[in-house]
C-alpha cells in the first residue's frame, strides 16, 4: 500500500511538473521572439535571415525580431545566447558552421554539442573569391602566379578567422603550395569595402558581393559550389580549377539548451513554412541560395557529423588549439 501510494505521489509530481510545459507549448508564443544574427546588418546573412524571420512571424503569430551581434567569426551571438538565454523559446540564434569549428581552434565559453537546442537547418551559402575589376587579376591563375612570385603578399579579406572562408582559402593555398595572408573583418559589408578600396587584393565571402559583381565593380574569380552558378556562368568552380573542394556551410537556427520539445516542434514547423514562402525563396535566390530545410532530428545528426568533420579539417591544417 505504501509503495503504491509513493508511486502515485511520484506520478502526481511528474504530472504537475509536466503540466506547465504542456500549457506553455499550447499557448506559445505569447510575445515577440528575438533571433540573433551573428553578422552585421546589410550582408547576405542578415538580409536572408530577416526575410525568413518575417515569414516565420506569420505562422507564429508574433514578431520574430532580428538582433545583430557580429563578432568572433560568427560565434559571439550564439555564445551570448548560450550564456544568458532562457530555454523558453523567446531567444534564438542563427548557427553558422563556425560554431562547430572555432572550439577546435581556441577556448570557447560554449560546448557545441551540449549548450544549444538545435531546431532546424535552413539553407547554405554560395561562396566566391572576388577582386577589383580594374585590378591586376583577370583569372584565379593570375592570383596564384602572383602568390608564387610574392609569398605572403597576396592578401584576402574574410568575415573572420576560423570561418569557412578562412579555412577554405587556407585549404586552397595548401593544395596549391602558396602562402596567403588573411585579413579578418566582421562581415560582408567590411570585406566588400576592403577589396573595393584596395585594402585587400582579394575577398573571400558569401554572395553579399553580388550587386558589386553584377555592376562590374568586382570580378568573380572562382565559386565554391559543386556546380557552376546559373547566375554567374563564367565563374569556374574550385573543382574545375583543380581543387577537390566544395564549401557551402549550411546553417540553421537553435535556442539555449533544455528547450521544451513541444516548443521546438512549433518553431521547426514555422521555419519550414517560412522557407516555402515565395518572398523568402526570391530573397534567397538573389544571393544564389536555396532552401535546405532539415527537421530537428535530422539537423541534430548533421551537427554531430559537422563537429567531427570540422575537427579533422582543423587538425589536418595544423590550426588546432594547443591543449
Amino acid at each position: 500500500m505504501k509503495r503504491r501510494l509513493a508511486l502515485a505521489l511520484a506520478a502526481g509530481v511528474v504530472a504537475s511538473l509536466a503540466a506547465p510545459f504542456a500549457a506553455l507549448a499550447q499557448t506559445y508564443p505569447t510575445k515577440p521572439i528575438t533571433l540573433i544574427v551573428p553578422w552585421p546588418a546589410g550582408g547576405s546573412s542578415d538580409i536572408t535571415m530577416r526575410a525568413i524571420a518575417d515569414a516565420a512571424s506569420k505562422t507564429l503569430g508574433q514578431p520574430v525580431v532580428i538582433d545583430n551581434k557580429p563578432g568572433a567569426s560568427g560565434t559571439l551571438g550564439p555564445a551570448t545566447m548560450a550564456a544568458t538565454g532562457k530555454p523558453d523559446g523567446y531567444l534564438l540564434t542563427q548557427i553558422p558552421i563556425s560554431v562547430m569549428r572555432i572550439p577546435f581552434m581556441q577556448k570557447t565559453s560554449f560546448d557545441t554539442l551540449k549548450d544549444f537546442t538545435y531546431i532546424a537547418q535552413l539553407t547554405g551559402y554560395t561562396f566566391g573569391i572576388t577582386t577589383k575589376s580594374d585590378g591586376p587579376f583577370k583569372t584565379w591563375a593570375d592570383a596564384v602566379k602572383f602568390a608564387k612570385e610574392n609569398p605572403g603578399k597576396l592578401t584576402y579579406g574574410t568575415p573572420g578567422a576560423g570561418t569557412s572562408l578562412h579555412i577554405g582559402m587556407e585549404m586552397i593555398a595548401a593544395k596549391e603550395g602558396i602562402k596567403l595572408t588573411q585579413v579578418p573583418f566582421k562581415g560582408g559589408a567590411e570585406t566588400n569595402a576592403a577589396v573595393l578600396g584596395g585594402h585587400t587584393m582579394l575577398q573571400a565571402d558569401s554572395s553579399g558581393w553580388k550587386p558589386l559583381v553584377d555592376a562590374g565593380q568586382l570580378r568573380l574569380l572562382a565559386i565554391w559550389t559543386a556546380e557552376r552558378s546559373t547566375t554567374w556562368k563564367d565563374a569556374p568552380t574550385l573543382k574545375e580549377l583543380g581543387y577537390p573542394f566544395v564549401f557551402d556551410s549550411p546553417f540553421g537556427v537553435a535556442g539555449p539548451k533544455g528547450m521544451d520539445p513541444a516548443i521546438v516542434k512549433v518553431l521547426s514547423a514555422a521555419f519550414k513554412k517560412a522557407l516555402e514562402d515565395p518572398g523568402v525563396i526570391a530573397t534567397l535566390k538573389k544571393y544564389d541560395m536555396f532552401p535546405r530545410y532539415l527537421d530537428t532530428a535530422e539537423y541534430q545528426k548533421v551537427v554531430v557529423d559537422m563537429v567531427r568533420d570540422e575537427g579533422k579539417a582543423i587538425t589536418d591544417l595544423g590550426l588546432a588549439k594547443k591543449e
